[in-house]
């Protein structure tokens, strides 16, 4: 009998998870690039076929592909491709979220602003300390919010709430609700049997290891 599947959370650096749903799906957003050299035999692949499917893809040629692709082709020694930055990324976009980070809908401009954004990071751009720093800041000034409204959300229909927050804060605000069903269950009596967390039983698991040992 097969098991059942267990989710594995999206990472968030500059690596993504290959056993990631979420992961694998943001790997799939689409980046804009420039051919910095001619591309043979390279034309279906990119999108950029006509009449010649296995035709090369001039230099200078804009190309629109994905994030997993974007990373295979780049190197800064050769030159291969050049990365542009989503306009969410550029200066004018990051004046916006320091100003009030939580007027933006995130899921709008792009539901995986924080694991994408990391992602560029892999780009050298003299832009990128700017962006990890506006990146974090986001995140820092959403956080609160998004977790208030997770509690105070309790068997309420929470497709408004959500609509306008990128994919990881989905999962913090799904955590959160999941904290106050448990809090409630348990302060009206309706509690499973209390069990030790995940924590304490690996803890005692290497403590009987070295026990062993």
């Amino acid at each position: 009998m097969s098991e059942a599947y267990v989710p594995v959370e999206a990472g968030f650096g500059l690596e993504e998870g290959y056993l990631s749903l979420e992961d694998i799906l943001m790997s799939q957003e689409r980046l804009p690039c420039r051919a910095e050299t001619a591309l043979p035999r390279l034309a279906a692949v990119l999108g950029k076929a006509g009449a010649e499917p296995l035709g090369s893809v001039p230099e200078g040629t804009k190309l629109e592909i994905p994030l997993w692709l974007a990373k295979g082709l780049y190197d800064n020694k050769r030159r291969v491709i050049s990365v542009e930055l989503p306009k969410i990324y550029k200066e004018s976009w990051r004046t916006v979220f320091t100003a009030d980070a939580n007027v933006v809908d995130l899921h709008k401009l792009g539901p995986f602003y924080y694991g994408f954004g990391s992602q560029l990071l892999n780009f050298d751009s003299p832009e990128n300390a700017e962006i990890a720093q506006t990146i974090l800041q986001t995140f820092i000034g959403r956080f609160r919010r998004i977790m208030d409204s997770s509690q105070n959300a309790y068997n309420e229909d929470t497709s408004a709430l959500v609509a306008r927050l990128d994919e990881l804060e989905r999962v913090l605000f799904r955590v959160g609700q999941k904290g106050l069903n448990d809090f409630q269950s348990w302060e009206m009596g309706q509690a499973s049997q209390i069990t030790a967390s995940s924590l304490v039983q690996n803890y005692r698991k290497r403590k009987f290891t070295d026990l062993d040992s």
